[in-house]
């Protein structure tokens, strides 16, 4: 995945993402852009999804103590 998608936060690579597909909607780009487009959009959606699956991963690590509290789960 190149290195400028990688800084990307998530929001940001949504964005990105959705301005992708907007364009290749409308059906107005030439055959190459469109292919180009197309690449970058699958490999910020691959960033997305590992982005929310971390996401995902920190708040399964979360329980709540009996007493009402909440601790964190070791991620090991």
């Amino acid at each position: 995945m190149p290195d400028n998608i990688t800084s990307l936060s998530f929001e940001e690579a949504l964005s990105e993402l959705e301005k992708i597909v907007r364009g290749l909607e409308s059906g107005q780009m030439k055959l190459e852009d469109a292919i180009a487009a197309y690449e970058r959009g699958a490999a910020l959606r691959q960033h997305c999804e590992a982005k929310l699956s971390e996401a995902e991963a920190r708040v399964q690590a979360i329980v709540q103590r009996s007493d009402g509290s909440l601790d964190m789960k070791s991620m090991d």
